[in-house]
């Protein structure tokens, strides 16, 4: 059901716990399966320096976070909010159909995280005009598939 790399990062999570201090938080959750994860980064000069998350769910959920944060770990601000729930899932070599939904809030809580920090920047951030799939994107449920 699970490939290797997302039992890998289920059972050996990197970058869990929080930053004291954290200069971007971003928290999402979703309401039918009760997930619900909290990003936290440091940024520095406009890269992500470190990236810690703290993530209550099921197995691919905390695995998608894993594999989300190590991702965006070392990149430039745009290039961790160019991160897809897809890139997640190529990276974890799949997720099973009902738990995509997984690696659609590991996106979310990295944009969420980001959109706070460019508020802290001075920066607009523009509303995501949620359709209601999830938890505050701008993509259908079929997009993310």
């Amino acid at each position: 059901m699970y490939s290797e790399k997302v039992m890998d990062h289920f059972a050996n999570p990197r970058n869990v716990g929080e930053i004291e201090g954290a200069n971007a938080v971003g928290e999402v959750g979703n309401a039918k399966c009760g997930d619900i994860m909290k990003i936290y980064m440091d940024i520095e000069d406009n890269i992500v320096k470190d990236v810690k998350f703290k993530t209550f769910g099921c197995g691919a959920a905390i695995a998608t976070s894993s594999m989300a944060t190590e991702m965006v770990k070392g990149k430039t601000v745009d290039e961790a909010l160019a991160l897809t729930n897809k890139a997640v899932m190529t990276a974890l070599d799949g997720l099973p159909p009902e738990k995509i939904h997984c690696s659609v809030l590991a996106e979310e809580a990295i944009h969420a995280a980001i959109s706070d920090y460019k508020r802290k920047m001075g920066e607009e951030v523009p509303a995501t005009g949620c359709t209601g799939c999830c938890s505050g994107c701008a993509k259908s449920a079929d997009e993310h598939k």
